[in-house]
């Protein structure tokens, strides 16, 4: 295997501090750092960005989550190991990152589940983590990056 290139991110200059600045602030925003981490793995599993699942899920194992839940988060409407709150976040993130599967993408009841869980600032961090990793799943799958490759 071999990439196209290497992450667009990465070879124009100045482009990555500002997604880092993001990653940071989402980091900030109230969120739980493993509902964070489910998220970011949730969305590249449906992006199919085998370099962003690779790494979530070890950065995910960093932040404590368990390997069953790990193993699972595909899944996770049909299993016991989380709670309402990442279920809540895991149904926003499906939503935001499948945009075109439906005509309200993200609908008032994804949404309101989502807002009786977490507040606006919380909100803000969600989907902002939803959308950066739907970013950077579409740079790595465009240029074909390797999981593991990253370290």
């Amino acid at each position: 295997m071999q990439s196209r290139m290497k992450n667009p991110a990465f070879v124009l200059p100045g482009a990555m501090q500002p997604i880092q600045d993001i990653f940071q602030a989402v980091h900030a925003g109230g969120v739980d750092g493993q509902t964070l981490e489910l998220v970011h793995l949730r969305v590249s599993q449906i992006n199919g960005c085998s370099a962003c699942v690779d790494a979530g899920a070890k950065t995910a194992r960093k932040a404590g989550v368990s390997d069953e839940r790990l193993a699972t988060v595909a899944a996770w409407r049909e299993t016991p190991y989380f709670s309402d709150e990442e279920r809540a976040a895991l149904a926003l993130a499906e939503a935001a990152t499948r945009l075109a599967d439906r005509a309200d993408a993200v609908s008032d009841e994804v949404w309101d589940t989502a807002a009786t869980y977490f507040d606006e600032k919380q909100l803000a961090a969600l989907v902002m983590m939803i959308g950066v990793t739907n970013m950077f799943n579409r740079l790595n799958a465009t240029t074909r990056q390797i999981a593991g490759a990253w370290g």
